[in-house]
């Protein structure tokens, strides 16, 4: 095999993910010593070794985590710590069979050393100095320094290893939610000291999920010029009858890998709660991002540079009837209307005459909500704005294309008239009809906005020109009801540098969320259409509070609506309800976008009127 320095230097590298929280869900209780499942259980850890080989891993780690002098003493086994040490590593070899990186895992002493405990830094490198022998005399291709709390420390184990070996280092810190490390320092000052060690890479993990860690990594990327590794935990445990488990699922590991990727990370893999099946899904995204362009607008990276005098883009009047109502000021109106789960349009035409006779400026069509099966949104659009002759919002989300789909497809809308698009990241097919479905997200609704904006200057995702620019109005997403407003705040920021120029709130039901979410974006923000969406029964309001991702439905309007025991009178109130949000966001808004649920596209226009 290739040694792997050479492999760092031009290639990702997936790490395998957690050990011990594995072998707990392997029915083995956190009373025992782990480490000493290389003597008592082989078979176990080699067959944890093995699928986390089969799952994409292109290093595992051996079962040595806490395979130290104070830790085994714990259990009365520290007379045997270099023979769990080296029985580890010939566990992990057999399971690697010369296919993959073997890495002796280390972690730290399980004791405070001084300043803030009785053992000093010379007795902390004697004793990763005792561990590190029998993994290197064992023949480990290097060793990983994990989950250490304190800069001293992991620097102890550093020297310690150095003294014996020029084997290559990881050196991994774990970083609190805050920021800083369990003795205050900040996640920026450990990745600096971290880089002065004579190691290969430096990272983190444990202690946080992959959104935490991403921030850490946006923050320190800039700040050291080694291999950045990153394995996080699969979120906060919850516990529950006695177990703990870790919410992160192995489809959200998949789209962080990518954006981990794309933020600067060299080396991946999990920590706590992550499982094989979450080691599948990071190697499927490391693959696709090995040769992928990044496109996020923050990116420095292109293909192809500008060359030639592009032409001039479309005005953005002229882009569509809404576009030029959006530019005049004009109050606009949409209606929201769902492929169906068959070819079957009449329904939808008839509802489209409905909606045209009533002075609808556009009908907003989703691409697969919910991740469900439906009707190709962009086959819909152009029925309707063919037969019909009214605009059409095509929803199109990065779930179910790659980069080279997605430009296909994007053109082609354009050749077909389509020119109002909402960019969507879209649901992951987990919430949906085929929750084993692969999806794709090579890029969010940030990077499918730059990729927008830049077949509007002419040019392709590489920045190769395409010849006639398309006319695209470009409209993005935004959630008033996010529980991280702030952070929702920043994304629609960023959407809208990259060229976002309207954007459509998800459904509110409370007119005071959306109005201070308005005063937060006063200072950037494009045309806003409020989503208005009339409950029709308890039973559908009861859904949307407690299924709908990204959707608020206040006590106050469940009760208001349970007063009545009628479907009809239910109806009543939520059309009622839906009416007055709409009088309310017609003051603090450029339009609104009403649903017509279940297509009741007569219940919609009788929330509309008088607007």
């Amino acid at each position: 095999m290739t040694s792997f320095r050479d492999t760092i230097k031009d290639q990702l590298i997936l790490i395998d993910g957690a050990m011990g929280t594995y072998i707990y869900q392997k029915g083995v209780f956190i009373d025992k010593c782990y480490d000493a499942l290389n003597l008592s259980n082989p078979d176990l850890i080699e067959s944890i070794h093995r699928e986390y080989v089969e799952a994409g891993a292109c290093v595992i780690e051996t079962n040595t985590y806490g395979a130290n002098r104070f830790k085994l003493a714990r259990h009365s086994l520290s007379d045997r710590l270099a023979e769990i040490n080296m029985q580890g590593v010939r566990i992990a070899r057999k399971a690697a069979e010369n296919a993959v990186y073997v890495a002796g895992s280390i972690g730290p002493l399980g004791v405070e050393i001084a300043p803030f405990g009785g053992i000093s830094r010379k007795e902390a490198r004697d004793a990763f100095a005792e561990q590190s022998k029998p993994l290197l005399e064992e023949g480990v291709d290097l060793l990983i320094l994990e989950t250490f709390r304190n800069l001293d420390e992991i620097e102890q184990a550093v020297l310690a290893i150095r003294s014996l070996a020029a084997l290559p280092i990881l050196a991994h810190m774990a970083v609190l939610e805050d920021g800083t490390t369990e003795y205050g320092s900040t996640v920026e000052e450990t990745i600096r000291r971290l880089s002065g060690l004579e190691v290969d890479a430096v990272g983190l993990n444990c202690a946080v999920g992959p959104k935490s860690m991403l921030d850490f990594l946006e923050r320190t990327v800039c700040l050291t010029g080694k291999p950045i590794s990153i394995m996080p935990n699969a979120g906060r445990p919850h516990s529950h009858d006695g177990r703990t488990f870790y919410m992160s699922t192995p489809e959200y590991f998949g789209v962080y890998t990518k954006r981990l990727i794309e933020a600067g990370a060299r080396i991946l893999g999990g920590c706590c709660g992550t499982t094989p099946v979450h080691i599948r899904k990071m190697a499927d995204a490391l693959a696709q991002k090995e040769t992928r362009t990044r496109i996020r607008p923050e990116s420095s990276i292109t293909l192809h540079e500008e060359k030639a005098a592009l032409p001039e883009p479309v005005p953005f009047p002229e882009k569509s009837r809404l576009a030029d109502k959006l530019f005049r000021k004009e109050f606009v109106t949409l209606v929201e209307m769902v492929p169906p789960r068959s070819r079957e349009l009449e329904k939808h035409l008839s509802g489209a005459r409905l909606l045209q006779e009533n002075r609808i400026d556009a009908i907003n069509i989703p691409d697969g909500p919910r991740a469900s099966a439906r009707l190709n949104g962009l086959a819909l659009a152009v029925r309707l704005q063919t037969e019909i002759g009214i605009e059409t919002v095509l929803h199109y989300t990065c779930r179910d294309r790659n980069l080279l789909g997605m430009q296909s497809d994007l053109l082609g809308a354009s050749a077909l008239g389509i020119n109002n698009v909402l960019a969507i990241t879209g649901d992951p097919p987990m919430m949906g009809d085929y929750p084993a479905a692969t999806a794709v997200f090579d890029i969010d609704s940030i990077g499918l906005t730059q990729l927008l904006s830049r077949l509007n200057r002419g040019l392709d995702i590489g920045r190769r020109p395409v010849g006639a620019p398309t006319g695209f109005l470009i409209g993005v997403g935004v959630d008033p009801n996010s529980v991280n407003v702030e952070r929702e705040v920043a994304r629609f920021r960023q959407k809208v540098e990259a060229g976002a120029e309207f954007a459509i709130t998800q459904p509110v039901f409370d007119f005071a969320v959306l109005e201070g979410f308005l005063e937060k974006i006063l200072d950037f923000a494009p045309p806003v259409l409020a989503g208005v969406w009339p409950l029709v029964s308890l039973r559908n309001a009861e859904f949307m509070k407690n299924e709908v991702p990204g959707v608020v439905v206040p006590d106050s309007l469940l009760k208001r609506i349970g007063r009545f025991d009628t479907r009809e009178d239910q109806l009543k109130a939520g059309v009622e309800i839906a009416r007055e949000m709409a009088a309310h966001v017609r003051k603090r808004t450029q339009g609104i976008q009403v649903s017509a649920p279940f297509g009741r596209y007569g219940t919609a226009l009788d929330v509309m009127q008088g607007h």
